[in-house]
């Protein structure tokens, strides 16, 4: 389960979105537990892609896991 302002990880690509496994996101709004608004963002602040993603297209980051940085190209 999910709250609002967790950082979730997620499980797959999404190739219409630029979007790859394991890029790093944050829960924006909770769907009745259901369904989770995702925010991804650049590291000058600015909104990348912002999806509803199901409990089963993330998971959450644990603790010993290392951030990366990749470019994002937009499609």
């Amino acid at each position: 389960m999910f709250d609002e302002l967790d950082t979730v990880v997620l499980k797959k690509d999404i190739k219409k979105h630029g979007l790859k496994k394991g890029d790093i996101g944050t829960v924006v709004h909770v769907y009745g537990k259901k369904a989770f608004e995702v925010e991804f963002v650049s590291a000058s602040g600015n909104t990348m892609a912002l999806i509803t993603f199901s409990q089963k297209e993330i998971r959450p980051m644990t603790k010993n896991e290392i951030l990366h940085a990749r470019d994002f190209a937009s499609m």
